[in-house]
């Protein structure tokens, strides 16, 4: 039998709300004011949602889940989706990146040898 771990047996990320949507904001690598801009809030209220001071109504929570790749729920109990380091993805990037440059380099390598030895045939004949 294959057990999926659901909202009563999953063990909950045990930091505050506010501490969550510090770590959920740091991993999309953005400001608070990027964050309040794009959900038509002012900073200093995010501030004040990571300070744990306030908590966002549930109409800006879903738009800060949804925005910052989370869930709700994750959001406010800790469990469900968390956070994906972008860099994380940044890496899978850059390496598929440096692989494919590799790949131009031999390319490239190889055509040069074929240049080289072809006007050296032709200095030859």
């Amino acid at each position: 039998m294959n057990f999926r771990p659901n909202i009563m047996t999953e063990t909950p990320d045990m930091d505050t709300m506010g501490g969550r949507l510090l770590r959920a904001r740091d991993a999309k690598s953005m400001s608070a004011p990027q964050v309040a801009e794009r959900i038509g809030v002012k900073a200093q209220t995010i501030l004040a949602w990571e300070s744990d001071r306030s908590e966002p109504r549930a109409n800006r929570l879903v738009m800060l889940a949804g925005f910052l790749g989370v869930t709700p729920t994750w959001l406010m109990h800790g469990i469900g989706q968390a956070p994906i380091d972008d860099m994380v993805e940044d890496t899978a990037v850059i390496n598929t990146e440096i692989l494919l440059l590799k790949n131009y380099h031999e390319k490239l390598g190889n055509r040069i040898t074929q240049l080289e030895d072809r006007i050296a045939a032709l200095k030859a004949a």
